[in-house]
């Protein structure tokens, strides 16, 4: 693998960080793309991956300092600062709630907001997956002797197999199903829909995907033999066909915002 992408003297640019970098690019491309699809305010992307970003690193750290607990109380400085101990689901968790309060202090319709965020950011988790990949941080899966598996021996974190052990490439498995995730919810975003439902297919799509693709991965399992990533995919995913069956989304009409844009 490839932790380190390029080091010019003493600049070193880090794959997981470039892939972190493009996926909020991207990420807030299209937000601001389709924000203006919708009639408003598309420079407020940058705001909101901003924060996204803010919030969601602060929680993929507070959630990984939980789960590694003894980790952290041995060496918090080096454990907070280190290139790896990053929870997607807390990043998730924070990023949501750093940009619902940017969404509610610009007085923006929040439905209407998060359809508009969803595509894109299940594409940028398509693309931060690539920088697990290349930085190797510990997010590969179980030994396999199928023709696609990988090793890790330059991983920044967690490879302990002796030579010729191969494993699942889960990152590989999850960028294949969150760009899947991408393409449905991008046709889905110009067909007649309820505010809110490109949002509510989002958590449970791609949250869907991450509870399967974690049976092969080596995280523990904490109850009922799930893992965390599970249990919280399972909430997640409940969340959200409540909301789509709440909204009964197949009936609604066309509305005036998808009458008046183009795909």
């Amino acid at each position: 693998m490839h932790p380190v992408i390029l080091q010019l003297g003493p600049i070193t640019i880090y794959s997981y960080g470039l892939m972190m970098a493009l996926g909020f690019l991207t990420a807030g491309y299209l937000t601001g793309r389709e924000l203006t699809r919708h009639g408003l305010n598309g420079e407020l992307a940058s705001t909101m991956v901003f924060w996204a970003a803010v919030g969601g690193l602060a929680g993929a750290r507070i959630l990984a300092i939980f789960d590694e607990w003894p980790s952290f109380v041995a060496d918090p400085f080096g454990f907070i600062f280190s290139g790896a101990g990053f929870v997607f689901y807390g990043g998730l968790i924070g990023g949501f709630l750093a940009v619902s309060a940017t969404i509610l202090r610009h007085r923006l319709p929040w439905a209407v907001t998060v359809d508009c965020i969803a595509p894109g950011l299940v594409l940028a988790q398509a693309i931060g997956r690539i920088g697990c990949l290349l930085a190797g941080d510990g997010d590969w899966g179980h030994e396999t002797t199928l023709p696609w598996g990988m090793a890790f021996p330059n991983a920044i974190a967690g490879w302990n197999y002796p030579p010729g052990v191969l494993v699942h490439p889960a990152p590989v498995y999850e960028t294949l199903a969150y760009t899947a995730v991408f393409a449905v919810l991008w046709h889905m975003r110009t067909r007649p829909h309820a505010p809110g439902t490109i949002f509510w297919w989002y958590l449970v799509l791609a949250s869907g995907a991450r509870f399967f693709i974690e049976l092969v991965r080596i995280n523990p399992r904490i109850f009922l033999g799930l893992s965390e990533a599970q249990l919280i995919s399972l909430a997640l995913i409940a969340i959200g066909a409540w909301r789509l069956l709440a909204s009964r989304s197949v009936a609604v009409p066309v509305t005036e915002a998808c009458r008046s844009t183009k795909s």
